[in-house]
């Protein structure tokens, strides 16, 4: 009798969870089941509460519309966005995993210029696991990869280099741009595959792109909050730049690596930039503010874990930017409820295994 084939065990099958933000049926996970299909994956459902999204049968799911959020949460629902794909962070809130991959329902695989199909979720692994370099740039690229290493010059005393926090990775097609970009370049697609993976310097911030990104979430998951945005909210498109200047400078704070490049997906479809202009119009003001504020951001030796600096940059925060605009004083008590509420689904040192209310599935 000739026997069935076993699919072979993917790494961190038990240790990772995909978050994927959604309004609509993920029929686009056909196309990742060979690289998705024996992970965990956590959908929250944005919008109307009522509506049955359909998932492909053959992955292993849970599912939070709006009405799990509030009762999970409670009254600290408040802090997570709704009509705003900035609602994943709920996702990086209930897993109780080690590491997280969250992707946008428009991203499709993509395939590197041999015709290969590249598989994302393996190299971010690869990415996370393996130490960065926020010291000292090496001018190879990330030296721990196949066929590089440390250049010549390259101080021995950094070579373990530091544990990877981020792994932030890029797209092929439509790019990342703002609606003032998209609207002067409509045509314009990314069709530049580089084949490196960098490793930000430390004291350098960088734009967060959350629709292909990997993080240790035991290394800096409360950090990972994408902010006050969308319905009833000035702003929007600004959830995932929000986390990572927060994150980037915690990183910094407490020595952990960031890193960007390899790999890509397909974005398949740009966002209309005229309705991205509209959300993103005071962002765009802001920004030259919030960007200077992050820059000279020192956070004290006392902030010795990512929740204590977490809760200092709150109160930096609503010290500096409060007088940009009073948004920014909601926002920094929505960081203190999303910390409180970390903490809350996540005890440290205790049984956390199971939530208050378990998710609509």
């Amino acid at each position: 009798m000739a026997q069935a084939s076993v699919k072979p065990i993917p790494i961190l099958k038990d240790e990772l969870d995909i978050v994927i933000p959604t309004i609509r049926n993920l029929d686009f996970l056909e196309m990742w089941r060979p690289f998705f299909e024996q992970y965990h994956l956590i959908i929250v459902q944005d919008g109307d509460p009522s509506k049955i999204i359909k998932v492909p049968q053959g992955f292993d799911y849970e599912l939070y519309n709006r009405n799990d959020i509030n009762r999970i949460l409670g009254p600290k629902s408040s802090c997570i966005s709704f009509k705003d794909s900035a609602c994943r962070c709920f996702g990086y809130m209930v897993s109780k995993k080690k590491y997280i991959y969250t992707i946008d329902d428009d991203c499709f695989v993509a395939k590197d210029p041999s015709g290969k199909s590249i598989n994302a979720l393996e190299q971010h692994i690869k990415n996370l696991l393996s130490p960065s370099t926020p010291f000292f740039f090496n001018t190879l690229y990330d030296p721990y990869t196949e066929g590089a290493d440390f250049v010549r010059g390259y101080p021995f005393s950094l070579r373990e280099g530091a544990p990877t926090a981020v792994s932030h990775g890029l797209w092929l097609n439509i790019p990342d741009y703002d609606a003032p970009t998209q609207l002067v370049k409509p045509r314009e697609r990314n069709t530049r595959y580089v084949d490196a993976v960098l490793t930000i310097p430390k004291g350098t911030l960088f734009p967060m792109c959350g629709m292909n990104l990997g993080f240790n979430r035991e290394l800096i998951g409360p950090a990972m909050y994408f902010g006050l945005m969308g319905d009833g909210q000035p702003i929007g498109r600004y959830d995932d730049m929000w986390a990572g200047w927060c994150v980037k400078v915690i990183c910094d704070h407490l020595g952990y690596g960031v890193k960007t490049g390899l790999p890509y997906i397909w974005h398949s479809k740009a966002s209309n930039p005229f309705v991205n202009l509209k959300k993103e119009y005071n962002g765009i003001f802001w920004q030259e503010e919030a960007i200077p504020f992050f820059q000279s951001v020192i956070l004290p030796k006392e902030c010795t874990n990512v929740q204590k600096c977490y809760i200092e940059l709150s109160k930096q925060v609503k010290e500096k930017l409060g007088k940009v605009d009073p948004y920014f004083n909601k926002l920094a008590d929505a960081m203190v409820t999303w910390i409180e509420a970390w903490d809350e689904l996540n005890p440290s040192g205790a049984n956390s295994d199971k939530l208050p209310n378990g998710p609509t599935k």
